[in-house]
């Protein structure tokens, strides 16, 4: 149907009808005409490829079906976000999700998983309150922005020994960590969204307590979580939408909160509600669920690490055989699989030009982080080969055309 402007009436209303305030409806014109970019053209929903850190893409069979869901989810007559939480409906939802979640990565029986909200963040203050008494020493691994600013909230709570710190583009080395004789537990970022640095395997910390921010590559490759006591990251990246934070949390470690500790904080509550001790993020732990059971179906997380190094390997490779015109300044040997910073140092006035052209080309969220400049490329699990392809493409176009 075609919307037509309406007309106001002037005049008398007729007796014993009541005064309606009649409002003009003014066109706007929402939509900008433009053409297809050709890297895009093909894609469904005339959507552009989005290598944004977070929020980030989201499988486009995943949005459909959460689109389907959306106005009567299977039959019920209502949305997701509109079911109460202690409904049987729901509780199917965050149950199946988080099944799913354990066969993914193979979570022992002896972890609980729970959906929580306030961002990895907020995990910053959860960890200490819930594992470390005042005075007592926890370890820290800093090694880019969000390491260290998990190492400075825990600072609040009990002394923090930094064990190792790293330069934003390599790694140190797990033997030249200096670890306290009696910490309480070892932190460290397993991917660093902003510095496109990775641990490339499981540090090993003898019987210490390891905990991991896994917030940019959680289930991105297979994790043995046996080797871990807390791992937990934001779902924004990776997994779904906004709004919810995964925690697995080996049991021993739970029941040892500080009792001046807000209640919120403590993982005990939440394991002991189900994740519910109020009102859960409903639609972001669906959206999740979503993921993880598409991610079954492809045949779980080797396949999800095999694709993944594919895609990064595309994009590696064209900025090495740009004759320097590109540079990735991190370690080949931790280079993140999920966050591809890179440069034009010979020109890096060139950076924003190069920014602009891609989005005209349809690939957007390309601008480097604000703390470290540049270009930088998330591809995480729900881009397309054939999004990392082009954008490995326009690089080498635009190189051409710019190279001096």
């Amino acid at each position: 149907m075609q919307l037509q402007q309406a007309k106001m009436t002037v005049g008398r209303r007729p007796a014993g009808r009541p005064m309606v305030s009649r409002v003009p409806v003014v066109r706007v014109n929402a939509t900008v005409a433009m053409p297809a970019p050709s890297s895009t053209a093909a894609q469904p929903h005339g959507r552009v490829f989005n290598f944004s850190a977070g929020p980030a893409i989201l499988p486009v069979d995943v949005l459909e079906r959460a689109q389907a869901d959306l106005v009567n989810w299977q039959g019920t007559g209502m949305s997701i976000m509109e079911m109460s939480h202690r409904g049987k409906e729901f509780e199917s939802v965050i149950q199946k999700a988080e099944a799913d979640l354990r066969a993914l990565l193979g979570i022992p029986s002896n972890y609980k998983v729970l959906f929580l909200q306030g961002g990895a963040s907020t995990q910053f203050s959860m960890i200490p309150l819930n594992l470390a008494k005042a005075g007592e020493t926890v370890d820290y691994v800093v090694t880019g922005a969000w390491s260290k600013k998990a190492a400075e909230e825990a600072k609040k709570y009990c002394e923090v020994n930094i064990a190792a710190k790293g330069d934003n583009k390599s790694l140190p080395a797990v033997s030249s960590w200096k670890l306290s004789p009696n910490s309480r537990y070892v932190h460290y970022c397993d991917n660093e969204t902003i510095g496109g640095v990775e641990f490339k395997s499981t540090p090993d910390v003898g019987d210490r307590v390891l905990i991991s921010d896994m917030s940019s590559n959680f289930i991105s490759k297979p994790v043995d979580v046996s080797k871990y006591g807390v791992i937990y990251a934001g779902a924004q990246k990776n997994v779904g939408p906004a709004g919810v934070t995964i925690a697995i949390i080996r049991e021993d470690l739970i029941g040892h909160c500080r009792p001046e500790a807000p209640t919120m904080l403590d993982y005990k509550i939440h394991v002991e509600n189900d994740s519910m001790y109020n009102t859960p993020p409903c639609w972001a732990i669906y959206v999740c669920g979503l993921v993880f059971d598409k991610l079954l179906k492809q045949g779980g997380l080797e396949v999800m690490q095999k694709l993944n190094e594919e895609k990064a390997a595309i994009l590696y490779d064209a900025i090495a055989s740009s004759n320097g015109f590109y540079n990735s300044p991190v370690d080949p040997a931790v280079r993140s699989l999920m966050n591809v910073p890179f440069t034009i140092p010979s020109q890096p006035d060139l950076e924003k030009a190069f920014i602009k052209e891609a989005e005209k080309a349809g690939m957007l969220q390309l601008k480097g982080h604000r703390s470290v400049g540049g270009m930088r490329a998330s591809i995480y699990n729900a881009m397309p080969v054939e999004g990392v392809q082009a954008l490995a493409n326009f690089m080498k176009e635009f190189a051409a055309k710019h190279a001096k």
